[in-house]
């Protein structure tokens, strides 16, 4: 099957909330305002509540910005699908469950004040023969409409997901839930051939009996029936779904990866697939010693893990990317204004921390243009980086002097940032750690540097301490660092300033230069009043 591939692509936008990015002009974001120093929020909140097979959630936002900020996340793990290959009805004991979890999550999203509420039902409530039943006593007792999303949408809400926060994904996403399994192309910010196939984790459990060879079959056998599978052979494959974010926990625990991310957490296909066999093959007994694994997780686990393996010997991608955003981040990239859906994820969450926690919010574009000549043949994903980088170089001011540079590597490490690699999250911690400290001595940071290559280490350092001789230059005050100017060349660094102009005479700004002209390895530097 195909849709229209009319999913909203990403595009450069002169009307971005956060970063003009031609001027790099910081905008205060819609729904705020500036009262006494601080900011207040203005936006409304947004509410999903999604109706699945094994679990209902309700996740409310904080607005409809360009990255999804829950500010509220609860599920109740209901198994409505549970039984229903072989009795085609819901759960009774699930659907009890599900109607006093649903009518306490509209209460509350009601008492958030939440400007919309979208309740969605999804595979066990479109394939059971009662499911019009119990969407009915669903919308009598609580009040809401609740909108049963056909195959295709639920296929197209992941996909979705996925794009919110990955613009450039490239490959198949795979969306496991309880009840299916959606299956869909993703390439140049749209989506392609897609499918949804009753193959979620409590529907292979029943219809297999929990025996592995039998699950295989099944898989297979609904595998074998599209035709455009070969597409995803050498690309990325984007895994989705709360089973298979449970084994992306397990595989960080056993392989005692540095960074605790699931998000974008990624594996070459060959190791995951023995890892991922490894798994399928263990006693609930071994997953329970496990640090994070939820106990209810644990009876699906084997066959999440089977599925996810047979996916990849038949699918053939180059990695498995494991992806924490999936059908309700699509519904809510849905929602959002076309011109913040156009906004680049991690520049946009970006530049509202510099909003909300900097000092001086209009010095990043300076800093960006004033160290671009120590950057004469950068790609534009660097570009990015670093423009990122000079964003967050002053939002840890706050913090105890002695402590800036690890509070800001630990929490550029672990923010929700969307469209950020481990690689990439681990040099932009780096680049803001060097801000604040001239050592890595400290033990995350040297994890931190342990992921990235040497030349890639030396470019965060170059970054970290041309931001600190920026802030050092200036003070963050708008307008000074443009009056001096750097210079590089392989075997010279000049530091131009106005002469004359006690400004800029401080014995730090000189001590930093030479610091910033040994990371180069420039042996000629001077300061140069002009």
């Amino acid at each position: 099957m195909s849709n229209d591939k009319d999913a909203p692509a990403r595009k450069s936008s002169s009307k971005a909330r956060s970063v003009d990015p031609v001027t790099g002009k910081l905008i205060q974001p819609a729904g705020r305002a500036a009262e006494g120093g601080m900011f207040v929020r203005r936006r409304r909140p947004v509410g999903i509540v999604d109706i699945g097979s094994n679990s209902v959630r309700l996740v409310v936002y904080d607005g409809l910005t360009r990255t999804p900020v829950p500010l509220f996340n609860e599920k109740a793990v209901c198994a409505l699908g549970s039984g229903l290959e072989r009795s085609g009805r819901l759960n009774p004991e699930g659907v009890t469950m599900a109607l006093a979890a649903v009518e306490r999550f509209v209460h509350l999203a009601r008492a958030m004040d939440v400007d919309t509420l979208d309740v969605l039902a999804t595979a066990a409530s479109r394939d059971a023969a009662d499911g019009p039943e119990f969407i009915a006593r669903l919308e009598e007792r609580c009040g809401v409409k609740v909108r049963l999303l056909s195959g295709e949408e639920e296929a197209r809400n992941a996909a979705l997901g996925v794009l919110c926060s990955i613009p450039d994904a490239d490959g198949m996403v795979a969306d496991l839930g309880g009840g299916s399994l959606e299956l869909v192309m993703v390439e140049n910010h749209r989506f392609g051939d897609f499918t949804s196939m009753p193959l979620g984790v409590l529907r292979l459990q029943d219809h297999s009996g929990g025996d592995r060879d039998k699950a295989v079959g099944i898989i297979d056998g609904h595998l074998a029936a599209l035709n455009w599978l070969g597409q995803g052979r050498g690309r990325s494959l984007y895994a989705v779904g709360g089973a298979w974010r449970t084994i992306a926990r397990i595989c960080i625990e056993q392989m005692d990866y540095p960074l605790h991310v699931l998000d974008n957490f990624t594996l070459p296909a060959g190791d995951a697939v023995g890892l991922l066999d490894l798994i399928a093959r263990q006693s609930r007994k071994s997953l329970e010693k496990i640090p994070g694994v939820s106990k209810r997780r644990l009876p699906t686990l084997p066959m999440a893990a089977v599925a996810l393996q047979r996916l990849i010997e038949v699918v053939e991608p180059s990695e498995l990317v494991f992806s924490v955003y999936g059908m309700r981040e699509g519904q809510f990239f849905q929602n959002l204004p076309s011109a913040v859906r156009d906004e680049d994820p991690l520049i946009s969450a970006c530049a509202d921390l510099a909003l909300a926690a900097g000092r001086f919010t209009q010095h990043a574009r300076e800093l960006m243009d004033w160290m671009s000549p120590l950057f004469p043949e950068e790609s534009a994903q660097l570009q990015r980086l670093r423009l990122a980088a000079c964003l967050l170089g002053d939002i840890f001011w706050s913090e105890h002097p002695d402590y800036r540079a690890e509070q800001g590597l630990l929490k550029v490490l672990r923010l929700p940032f969307m469209g950020l690699s481990h690689t990439d999250r681990a040099a932009l911690a780096l680049a803001v750690y060097f801000r604040y400290a001239s050592s890595s001595d400290q033990p995350y940071a040297r994890q931190a540097a342990a992921m990235l290559d040497e030349e890639r280490v030396k470019r965060v350092r170059i970054i970290g301490n041309a931001l600190r001789l920026g802030h050092t230059i200036s003070g963050g005050a708008p307008g000074l660092l443009e009056r001096t100017r750097l210079r590089w060349t392989p075997g010279r660094l000049t530091l131009d300033v106005p002469a004359g102009d006690p400004l800029f005479s401080g014995d730090a700004s000189v001590r930093r230069f030479e610091k910033l002209a040994g990371i180069l390895g420039v042996p000629d530097y001077a300061v140069v009043p002009v």
